[in-house]
């Protein structure tokens, strides 16, 4: 019970996630919501960098929900990730290229500048 209480310390975003609701047909946000709560819940409490990992994929995921230009671009990179069967832990390669499709969008975003025109 320690290691649950000790998960959800370390996610604020949890039940927001969790909770959120998303059109029937949207794939791909119930299986990002799915991927986070299996990826958490199997972590090693002890392990520093999975802790770090946990903090991030909460971050990026309650940024998925609040930003839709993320939101749209997720749903097309997140397709295009490729994951080898070989891989030890699979759960956690595509949590980690979730993660790095947030970083290139926050690059790319800070590159752009949006002006508003106000009517």
């Amino acid at each position: 019970m320690k290691k649950n209480k000790l998960i959800l310390s370390n996610c604020p975003n949890f039940y927001r996630i969790v909770n959120f609701d998303y059109f029937e047909d949207d794939y791909v946000t119930d299986k990002l919501i799915k991927i986070y709560e299996e990826y958490i819940f199997n972590i090693d409490v002890t392990n520093y960098d999975e802790l770090r990992i946990v903090k991030q994929i909460d971050y990026v995921l309650g940024k998925y929900l609040d930003d839709y230009l993320f939101r749209k671009k997720m749903k097309i990179e997140i397709l295009k990730v490729k994951v080898n069967k070989s891989s030890s832990n699979i759960r956690k390669t595509i949590v980690e290229s979730i993660i790095n499709i947030f970083k290139r969008y926050k690059e790319e975003v800070t590159r752009e500048i949006y002006i508003s025109r106000w009517i």
